[in-house]
């Protein structure tokens, strides 16, 4: 039986959602040392950099910054290293045939415990060009005014 129930994000990728274009997400486990687990609940990790490959039929996680445990000792981890990710045989041939293909990476978007384990959300992404961006703002933007709009009509009719 698991300490904590339900989920906690601990860092989200803000940028990747920016930066990429998401066709399909995947939740995979970490494999974690003591000092990254306890640095991790609490609430410090950076996924801004982090990529995930695949290398001999294993997915690995590499850049996210984990920093070191304030209380830890001579055991304490290296804060970017390469860490294993756990995912299923199928998963993991779905996801190097992905990125085989060209064109695609593999972005972490959240980083999270779910009922006390360590996941990470990986992100199958295609990277946007400058204007595929602009457009992205421009249509958000829009949104936003047409709300907008909206809000101050049904304040006006009532």
């Amino acid at each position: 039986m698991p300490r904590e129930q339900g989920e906690k994000v601990v860092a989200t990728n803000r940028r990747a959602r920016h930066e990429y274009t998401i066709e399909k997400t995947y939740e995979a486990g970490l494999v974690l040392t003591g000092t990254e687990v306890k640095s991790l609940r609490q609430g410090r990790a950076n996924l801004s950099d982090g990529y995930a490959f695949i290398d001999g039929g294993e997915a690995w996680l590499d850049a996210v910054h984990i920093p070191e445990y304030s209380q830890g000792t001579w055991t304490n981890h290296s804060s970017k290293r390469t860490r294993k990710l756990l995912l299923h045989r199928e998963e993991i041939v779905k996801l190097s045939h992905a990125v085989s293909a060209g064109g695609y990476t593999l972005v972490p978007l959240r980083l999270y415990f779910l009922d006390g384990r360590a996941k990470v959300e990986l992100g199958v992404a295609k990277g946007k060009r400058e204007f595929d961006k602009r457009q992205t703002l421009r249509e958000r933007q829009d949104k936003r005014e047409a709300e907008r709009a909206m809000r101050t009509r049904n304040r006006m009719g009532e």
